[in-house]
């Protein structure tokens, strides 16, 4: 017979282990292309539950597990044109910040099991501590997974409007804190009955497990057997339910312009799509001289501004007179300046830079409006410690030329409006979009190409973009070379969403805003108390511990 589950106890391996696979696969469903969003903090509270009380090297095993289980399947894209070796040791390193995050949930189990009802909010403030690492660590970190980008389409989205991203991660951690919580409490009365009849009266030990697995005590909680159970429950409900409480704007409250994105497409996905660079350049061309063609027929409205994605002229305009031509040819005839996406060559000798630069119409480029992109993305836009890089994938030799970052927010004043460019992978991280919107952007743009990934990788990267929209109340868009390129008001919600691999143009008229929401204007703040407080967790478990210890007997 198998042996008894006792209550006092962590959980039995043989539970514990699947409980932290469907711990990571409960998170991978609640994002894009899947988003089961509620199964995020499910996710979140089978980790907690199968970490707690156990062995710091357990902790970390459970945790690596669910972080396999989870980033392995959510970054397959990245493997489709590069090999396995660099997906599999991407996904390693991600899984080891959860492995770290397992290790510090059975730190504070002493924490947990002296009060009870902080396990919630000490579960919130680890995952947010968890996060604030991996998006830092390591060559300036990787934030693809967080929990926030998960609440696309969730009430707690508009969470973003007072705390951005680490609010909202908090919120659905302390929410999975809670349901592990009640669930705890339901197993360990579900034991203790099921115990009951072999038990002698006077058996059990007053406090001997500490208040989660008390027993009962006339009066007190237990004389209600399932209220720590339900109240919990309820809390997680109400707490998700009062987002649609957090006041958002559902447009913008100033002048209104007219957008036009266009997803010009590329002859062939995968790493080699800017072998044609000529035909990429002139897929984006046309596709634009054939919106001025439906403009002048009264079928548009003239854009006041076109958006080119990243990547949509990978021959330098200002060096190659004939691509400058082409773009100029497409400015000129559609009347309006064009945001491009180029990849240009220097400052120096061996350098490029991934660079938005606005295209004016009569003028050409205008040099005083571009914006180069602040957060290359290593081993992709360039290789850190290439030799080693190399014994890992020889396709690191296909970026032969270092992309060098730039210094300043990609501010970009085009006529009418004035943007926030950030480019590909940038929507990611917190301080490249806030800089763009402290510094006057009224309209967010994110440039990007994804002919090297897959539409799943497309959507999830929307889901971000959805909710910098709502964190800063700005409409936004994102362009790309592929799908999926699509309009976001500031409450969120997305408008002529494009397919994948399509070319397509879709143009849109967006009321501006230039005012702060309260995630603007505290700025970091949130996160780093929160962390604060997640180290400050870590520290009293540290106490605690060391007295538990030393105590007599």
């Amino acid at each position: 017979m198998p042996r008894p589950v006792v209550p006092g106890r962590p959980l039995p391996l043989r539970v514990a282990v699947p409980l932290a696979v469907a711990a990571g696969l409960a998170l991978l469903v609640a994002f894009p292309p899947y988003g089961v969003w509620p199964l995020a903090p499910v996710g979140v509270a089978l980790l907690a539950a199968a970490a707690h009380r156990r062995r710091l090297r357990a902790g970390a095993g459970l945790g690596f597990l669910t972080g396999v289980a989870f980033f392995a399947p959510l970054l397959a894209w990245t493997n489709l044109h590069t090999g396995y070796l660099p997906w599999v040791l991407l996904s390693l390193l991600q899984a080891g910040y959860l492995a770290l995050l397992g290790v510090a949930t059975a730190w504070v189990s002493p924490l947990v099991d002296r009060a009870r009802w902080a396990w919630p909010a000490l579960t919130g403030l680890l995952w947010v501590g968890q996060e604030a690492l991996r998006d830092r660590t390591p060559f300036g970190g990787f934030p693809w997974g967080r929990l926030a980008f998960s609440q696309d389409g969730s009430p707690l989205l508009r969470l973003a409007a007072l705390g951005g991203a680490p609010l909202v991660t908090f919120v659905v951690a302390l929410i999975g804190g809670l349901l592990v919580t009640a669930a705890w409490r339901g197993w360990v009365t579900a034991q203790r009955r099921a115990a009951e009849p072999t038990t002698a009266p006077g058996d059990a030990t007053p406090g001997a497990d500490g208040p989660l697995d008390g027993p009962a005590r006339p009066g007190g909680a237990a004389a209600r057997p399932w209220t720590p159970v339900v109240v919990p429950a309820v809390v997680a409900v109400a707490l998700t339910a009062g987002g649609l409480l957090v006041p958002v704007a559902t447009a913008g409250s100033g002048d209104t312009v007219t957008v036009a994105i266009v997803q010009g497409n590329v002859p062939r996905l995968g790493l080699d799509f800017n072998a044609q660079r000529q035909a990429v350049l002139n897929n984006h061309v046309d596709a634009t001289i054939e919106l001025a063609e439906r403009v002048a027929a009264g079928q548009q409205r003239r854009p006041d501004l076109v958006v080119w994605p990243e990547n949509s002229s990978d021959i330098d305009p200002l060096r190659n007179p004939t691509a400058g031509a082409r773009i100029s040819q497409a400015a000129d005839t559609i009347g309006a300046p064009i945001l491009v996406g180029a990849v240009l060559l220097g400052p120096d000798a061996g350098q490029v830079r991934n660079a938005g630069i606005l295209w004016r119409p009569g003028t050409g480029a205008d040099l005083g409006q571009l914006y180069t992109k602040r957060h290359p993305v290593p081993f992709a836009e360039y290789v850190p410690l290439r030799d080693v890089a190399r014994m890992v994938s020889k396709k690191v030799d296909l970026i032969r030329n270092d992309f060098v970052p730039g210094s300043t927010p990609g501010v970009v004043r085009a006529g009418p409006t004035v943007l926030g460019d950030v480019i590909c992978f940038e929507v990611a991280y917190d301080e490249v979009v806030r800089d763009t919107v402290t510094g006057g952007a009224q309209l967010l743009v994110v440039q990007t190409n994804n002919a090297t990934f897959d539409v799943a990788e497309a959507r999830q990267q929307m889901a971000m973009v959805r909710l910098r929209a709502v964190e800063h109340g700005r409409p936004a868009l994102m362009a790309s070379t592929v799908g999926v390129s699509g309009f976001v008001a500031p409450d969120g919600r997305v408008s002529d969403a494009t397919g994948f691999n399509t070319r397509e143009v879709v143009v849109r008229q967006l009321r501006l805003d230039d005012g702060r929401t309260l995630a603007t204007r505290l700025g970091w703040w949130p996160e780093v108390a929160l962390a604060a407080l997640a180290a400050a967790a870590l520290v009293g478990a540290a106490v605690l511990r060391r007295r538990q210890r030393v105590r007599p007997g």
